[in-house]
């Protein structure tokens, strides 16, 4: 759809392409963020109840970096099939099975006594929740034109950032208020406040999303004719591929690169985060769990910030670079203040603003390469090869802190890995990536 023609619409009706996105985000955005934000805080609550339940059944940390990767190893199996058979049934009921089988899982995590306990549940649920983000991002392919996705996504993302934000001190609060009520440790609290609402999330999936814009009641046929004609124009250059076809478009397996060492500082933040705060505060669960926050709001800000401006430019590559760099400075500085609590805090500022936020970011890259089916299982397999950092990360950094009782050589070298992303990212994308998504 050209310009002239969406001026007709307008001129016809009233109605306006931001007009009709700006509905399709107010029905379909909040209870999305919802239910990212439970997705998000079902990856970091063990981070939360890592002291408590290393205490209670005697974990090293190897063994809780271990259990923590476990999830990601039952993820990345099962995430490509499970976006395939998304796009064959739908989002809408695909989502709503996810969210109420990983709910299940988590709450199971208060009958762990044994390390293997540990590791197979931790499994399970990534294994349950395998396909979510990435069935997320490719149905808001199907739902918002390239110019919007900036916004649109990092909106997503901001409920990871308010899953820190307010899952830190809730989590606190639940560690310290509910330990020992009814019986139940404060960790197994915890994953019973993850678990059980996404049950009632699930049901409300499947009642409120629509798999595509022609089910949509709540648009008139205008509008879906105006968003159908907008996404369609945005995507007229790109084949629609298949998985294999996907593979081998130039870029593809280089982005999937970059977002496996984001990864790499996503979880080292997620995981270790708390960790590094207790070490240099001595607090108490609930203090750190204010503290733990801090990154996260920085993020938020830093999501919502920078998806405007990576819109009103559509130059995604140079601003997702951007975002690590200034991630890869706040790991040198948490390395550098690791028992100085205030210089720690203004280091992990900067690393949320930086790592939380490269994500959405980074999000706005692959549909640039791919559509259709090749999107679906692409967007997954990306996030499947990006999830391999999950693995790594925890399982690295506990390592080197039982080695050398200090986690400071381990953020150097994430700090590092996040400068070899940038470098890529503005050194070696090919045109297709650089194409700006302005005015197409």
């Amino acid at each position: 759809m050209t310009s002239a023609t969406s001026g007709a619409f307008a001129a016809g009706g009233g109605i306006t392409e931001s007009g009709v996105v700006r509905k399709a985000a107010w029905r379909l955005m909040p209870l999305i963020m919802i239910c990212y934000m439970f997705a998000f805080f079902d990856r970091i609550n063990i981070s939360f109840a890592k002291f408590q339940l290393q205490s209670d059944l005697g974990f090293s940390n190897v063994a809780y970096g271990l259990g923590a990767s476990m999830f990601v190893v039952g993820y990345v199996i099962f995430e490509v099939p499970s976006n395939l058979f998304l796009y064959k049934v739908g989002a809408r009921r695909w989502i709503a099975r996810i969210m109420i089988s990983w709910g299940i899982a988590t709450a199971l995590m208060i009958f762990i006594r044994t390390e293997w306990h540990f590791y197979v549940l931790r499994f399970i649920i990534g294994a349950m929740e395998a396909g979510f983000a990435p069935g997320i991002l490719y149905y808001l392919t199907l739902w918002f034109p390239a110019s919007f996705r900036g916004r649109v996504t990092s909106y997503m993302f901001v409920a990871s950032a308010f899953s820190g934000i307010i899952g830190g001190p809730v989590a606190g609060l639940i560690l310290g208020g509910l330990n020992g009520a009814a019986g139940l440790a404060g960790w197994q609290w915890l994953f019973l406040a993850g678990g059980l609402p996404c049950l009632v999330l699930g049901v409300l999936v499947f009642a409120r999303l629509d798999d595509r814009i022609a089910d949509a009641r709540w648009l008139s046929q205008t509008e879906k004719d105006l968003l159908s004609s907008q996404i369609a124009h945005h995507n007229r250059d790109i084949a629609d591929h298949s998985l294999w076809g996907a593979i081998k478009q130039p870029g593809f397996l280089l982005i999937a690169l970059v977002y496996f060492l984001l990864q790499i500082g996503s979880y080292g933040l997620n995981f270790w985060g708390p960790d590094l705060i207790k070490t240099a505060s001595g607090g108490a669960a609930a203090s750190v769990g204010f503290l733990t926050a801090i990154p996260y709001i920085c993020g938020a800000i830093s999501m919502v910030v920078m998806g405007r401006l990576s819109d009103a430019s559509g130059e995604r590559p140079k601003f997702v670079a951007a975002l690590a760099v200034a991630a890869a400075v706040g790991f040198f500085t948490a390395g550098l203040f690791e028992h100085h609590i205030v210089p720690l805090m203004i280091s992990l500022a900067l690393l949320g603003a930086g790592i939380v936020a490269s994500i959405p970011a980074f999000w706005t890259l692959p549909a640039k390469l791919v559509t259709g089916v090749g999107a679906a299982g692409g967007i997954a397999l990306i996030n499947t090869l990006g999830q391999f950092g999950g693995i790594v990360s925890p399982v690295m950094v506990g390592w080197v802190k039982d080695l050398t009782g200090s986690t400071t050589p381990a953020l150097y070298a994430i700090g590092t890995l996040c400068l070899v992303a940038a470098g890529l990212l503005l050194f070696a994308t090919p045109d297709s990536l650089r194409r700006s998504d302005r005015n197409p």
